[in-house]
């Protein structure tokens, strides 16, 4: 059935005709809006669950959630939504992070994901992937976005709409606020946000999805390779930034319903 419903205080989306349910999970400094376009070219056959991430609405009072908390809520989201299905998880950024700690806690729940843009991103391979430069350049930015939360107010929406204009990120700017940097204070204090460094092995079958015109990358070359091996699995490098599913919308849907459908891809480059 389509409709909202609330679950844990999460405003809940479904939207979309079809047995299998395709769960959508944003990052920073996004909402349920990032995936506009995706439901737009997959609802004819599926059934999409989107919501914005706990603490991530400006309408909302300001929230502070663990990854223990927010997996908690996951779950409870996929249970009421689709009842008795294994869904797929759709993930970008921060919602890649939490989503494939859910999907290594509770495999009976989801049939397969498509990851975007954020693979094994703080494990030993990925840090030993990126340069000096680069790990000061995310340090930087996260840094900035840790010390946007304790700021809070007026000034820490302003960092915050400052720095997402500083990195092209494509979402509209009176959705954004310092509420949705919890995750980077938690990570940088110790709070527990990364659910943690270790790689992700998907247990099911997985689509990645990159863009290849950023400073560094969110995965190690060596993960995506092994996963590109895997049965099942597929890796997919576009010619833009982190948004892949804002910047290359058309490309990006064709590519997932492919995918989704069984139609053969490889490792390349979409321009």
């Amino acid at each position: 059935m389509n409709g909202s419903r609330q679950i844990d205080g999460v405003d809940v989306f479904i939207e979309g005709e079809g047995a299998q349910s395709i769960v959508m999970i944003h990052g920073w400094p996004d909402t349920h809006r990032l995936w506009d376009a995706s439901v737009q070219a997959l609802r004819s056959r599926y059934r999409c669950v989107r919501f914005t991430l706990p603490g991530f609405d400006i309408g909302k009072p300001r929230r502070s959630s663990s990854s223990v908390q927010l997996i908690a809520t996951f779950k409870n989201i996929i249970e009421q939504t689709c009842p008795g299905q294994r869904v797929v998880l759709m993930l970008h950024d921060w919602g890649c992070v939490f989503g494939y700690a859910l999907a290594a806690q509770h495999p009976g729940l989801v049939s397969k994901i498509i990851g975007v843009d954020v693979g094994d991103a703080g494990s030993r391979m990925h840090l030993r992937s990126l340069r000096v430069r680069h790990k000061l350049m995310i340090a930087g930015y996260q840094g900035w976005l840790a010390v946007a939360w304790c700021v809070g107010g007026s000034l820490g929406d302003w960092m915050t709409r400052w720095m997402a204009r500083a990195l092209h990120c494509p979402s509209e700017q009176q959705y954004i606020g310092s509420q949705m940097n919890c995750p980077y204070f938690l990570q940088w204090t110790g709070g527990g946000a990364r659910p943690g460094a270790a790689a992700f092995a998907p247990a099911c079958p997985m689509l990645f999805v990159h863009g290849t015109k950023k400073p560094f990358m969110f995965h190690s070359p060596a993960w995506a390779e092994a996963l590109a091996k895997k049965p099942g699995c597929r890796v997919l490098a576009f010619e833009t930034g982190h948004w892949v599913m804002s910047r290359r919308p058309e490309p990006f849907n064709q590519a997932v319903l492919a995918w989704l459908g069984g139609a053969p891809a490889h490792l390349a480059c979409e321009t």
